[in-house]
């Protein structure tokens, strides 16, 4: 590696704009994911628990509603930003629609709801694809560095995920679910400030495409990489595109059940009160689970001021002052729970377990994916889906003594734990490489717009997942709750198998991409 080369790549061994990006991820997703885990919840607990009792199938059913149509509107929200407005300002202007979105659900009216998630929808659309945009173009001269990239950027995605559901849910428990809503809006307005003053240091990557700063070096650089790849092959790579996706819907449709089913198994069938040793071990648990992933956080910040802090001071600011805000509240939720003598775990806890294994996880997996082990697509999303199944597997075998019809039970809560961790394996197996094939095998010109498409899996696979996790209530009826978690762990497992034997065929396909 050159001078050069070292002194660009002078944070973890990646660009320290890679990083500025992490953390406008992270605020979005703690938004995201911090709403998403208190949604079901708020929407079927009782009126004197601050809820509005809906029936589990309409709250899983609007849910769908959201969590499918925020995969949809990608699409246009790539196009836009590749023909109008440059990823940059896309990026920002989503922000803002979705702290308006987070705002209106905060007021807690039936029509705020609606309009809420309406901003959301829109808001996500300009957001997601262009933001990865971001980190494409940031690495397109490093094609071999784009799977550790999206891998450190998926854990930006999951730190997010892991606070805001650590945050809104304790805020959800002990204030209200407006509290909890509102916190969410408040993060996703830093981030919103956080992103847009700190554009100076993206290499003029996603500016306004008139603008022009826009190096013509660079227009050079995609006209050539287009023109050097033929129609066959070009042909061939979209086939690859095209039955990564197609398969990929399976997946969300399974690993989606976490804020609907899943969310609502923790609350209504498993065991959450602890009393002496149990709860003990657990306080120490959570006094673990809240601290060390900030910690490490915290230290990815420091590295980053210590060299931006120049550049982009005011976003540094008020990524630092979001950061001491998280840990006020995170010192003050641990003052509440640790003088109890005993522990009542919060149904949308269990939920911080797949953003917490991804912390710890995702560094290994980009290693594994940047080592001369490192396996082809293919067997990367084989071995995904069938890690997926084994998660589903363990949440079947211990639900099997929950009887048929029934509407509670006290299940260990191992099986959710076990469940996350297999799922979390799966999921940084599939998602952050799936990213980074489709920058690597479709045209440099059209990476917004296609995407836009790669969403529109995740709106397929959470419609499949709201439609079937919405009948959770009648498949326990006739059947029983271990044969609903087994039609997860089945298909799944299939799929995997399926990827194992069109392994050959993917790879000859690709011609040469890796």
């Amino acid at each position: 590696m050159s001078a050069t080369t070292s002194k660009e790549f002078s944070l973890l061994n990646h660009k320290p704009a890679l990083f500025v990006l992490f953390f406008t991820e992270m605020w979005e997703r703690f938004s995201y994911y911090g709403m998403r885990a208190i949604f079901v919840l708020f929407l079927t607990a009782s009126f004197s628990d601050g809820g509005w009792e809906w029936t589990r199938e309409r709250a899983i059913g609007l849910l769908t509603i959201y969590t499918s149509s925020v995969y949809l509107t990608p699409l246009l929200g790539g196009i836009i930003a590749d023909k109008l407005l440059g990823y940059q300002k896309a990026v920002a202007l989503g922000a803002f629609a979705m702290t308006l979105g987070h705002a209106s659900m905060a007021m807690e009216t039936e029509f705020t709801l609606y309009m809420g998630i309406t901003f959301l929808i829109i808001g996500n659309g300009l957001f997601k694809p262009n933001v990865t945009s971001i980190v494409s173009g940031l690495y397109d001269k490093y094609p071999e560095r784009k799977d550790g990239a999206y891998t450190i950027f998926y854990m930006g995605v999951n730190a997010g995920g892991f606070l805001g559901v650590l945050l809104c849910g304790f805020l959800a428990s002990n204030l209200s679910y407006s509290w909890g809503f509102g916190l969410a809006g408040i993060f996703m307005f830093l981030g919103t400030m956080q992103f847009w003053f700190g554009r100076e240091i993206f290499e003029n990557v996603g500016v306004t495409p008139n603008k022009k700063e826009v190096l013509a070096k660079t227009v050079d650089t995609l006209d050539t990489a287009e023109k050097e790849v033929s129609p066959n092959i070009q042909r061939d790579r979209y086939i690859v595109v095209g039955l990564l996706a197609f398969f990929t819907v399976f997946f969300w449709a399974a690993f989606e059940q976490a804020s609907g089913s899943m969310n609502i198994f923790a609350r209504d069938y498993t065991q959450r009160t602890l009393s002496g040793n149990a709860a003990f071990i657990f306080k120490i648990v959570d006094i673990l689970v809240s601290t060390v992933p900030l910690l490490i956080i915290s230290w990815v910040l420091i590295k980053l001021f210590r060299q931006t802090f120049k550049i982009i001071s005011l976003s540094n600011s008020i990524l630092g002052i979001s950061f001491l805000s998280i840990w006020g509240l995170v010192i003050w939720k641990l003052s509440v729970i640790i003088p109890k003598d005993s522990a009542e775990i919060e149904a949308s806890w269990f939920l911080i377990l797949n953003s917490l294994f991804i912390i710890f996880l995702a560094p290994l997996f980009s290693k594994w994916w940047e080592s001369k082990f490192n396996p082809s697509a293919a067997i990367k999303f084989g071995i995904g889906m069938i890690l997926l199944g084994i998660g589903f597997g363990a949440l079947a075998y211990g639900s099997s003594g929950i009887p048929q019809g029934a509407k509670t039970a006290s299940v260990s809560l191992i099986w959710l734990v076990l469940a996350y961790l297999f799922h979390t394996m799966g999921e940084l197996c599939v998602s952050p490489v799936g990213l980074s094939y489709v920058s690597k095998l479709v045209p440099p010109k059209k990476i917004g717009m296609m995407f836009g498409v790669w969403y529109l899996v995740n709106f397929l696979g959470n419609l499949i997942a709201g439609l079937v996790g919405s009948s959770i209530d009648a498949i326990v009826e006739e059947y029983s709750m271990s044969f609903f978690f087994l039609i997860f762990t089945v298909i799944p497992a299939g799929v995997g198998l399926i990827f194992l034997i069109l392994n050959p065929l993917i790879k000859k396909l690709m011609h040469g991409i890796r």
